[in-house]
């Protein structure tokens, strides 16, 4: 019992430093890239999610609208995001990635890109299979 206890508080402390280092990074890519953090977690969304409205990101991204109008207008002359009318709802638009700027944007990853993939190639397909799961529950939970 005691090393289960154990066991479980290093991978919640292991999860908490990479929280940590991911944050570093992504402060790290903003700064480089000329956005904020807030900035690029939304272009992050955008890029995962969309195309999605504005509506939508501000509920992904927990923030208010009115916070969320100053993201848009940041990443919009930045060259970051376009908006475009929904297909199903003429009135209404979607924000989509500008692809123009997605080369700069894996540039500025690319190093921990390879280091990724040099750390999980020592993985088996099914160790990988494992660690995807388990990293998929963890963001769900």
């Amino acid at each position: 019992m005691q090393r289960r206890k154990q066991l479980n508080h290093a991978v919640k402390q292991s999860l908490r430093d990479l929280g940590s280092e991911l944050s570093l990074l992504n402060h790290r890519v903003g700064s480089q890239i000329g956005i904020s953090d807030v900035d690029l977690e939304c272009l992050d969304l955008i890029s995962r999610e969309g195309p999605l409205g504005p509506g939508a990101l501000a509920r992904l991204a927990g923030l208010h609208p009115a916070t969320l109008t100053g993201v848009l207008a940041r990443l919009e002359r930045g060259g970051w995001v376009v908006r475009e009318r929904d297909p199903e709802d003429r009135r209404a638009v979607v924000l989509r990635v500008a692809h123009e700027r997605t080369p700069e944007l894996s540039r500025a990853y690319r190093g921990m890109n390879v280091s990724m993939d040099r750390l999980l190639a020592d993985y088996t397909d099914e160790e990988l299979e494992l660690l995807a799961e388990f990293l998929r529950r963890t963001a769900a939970a």
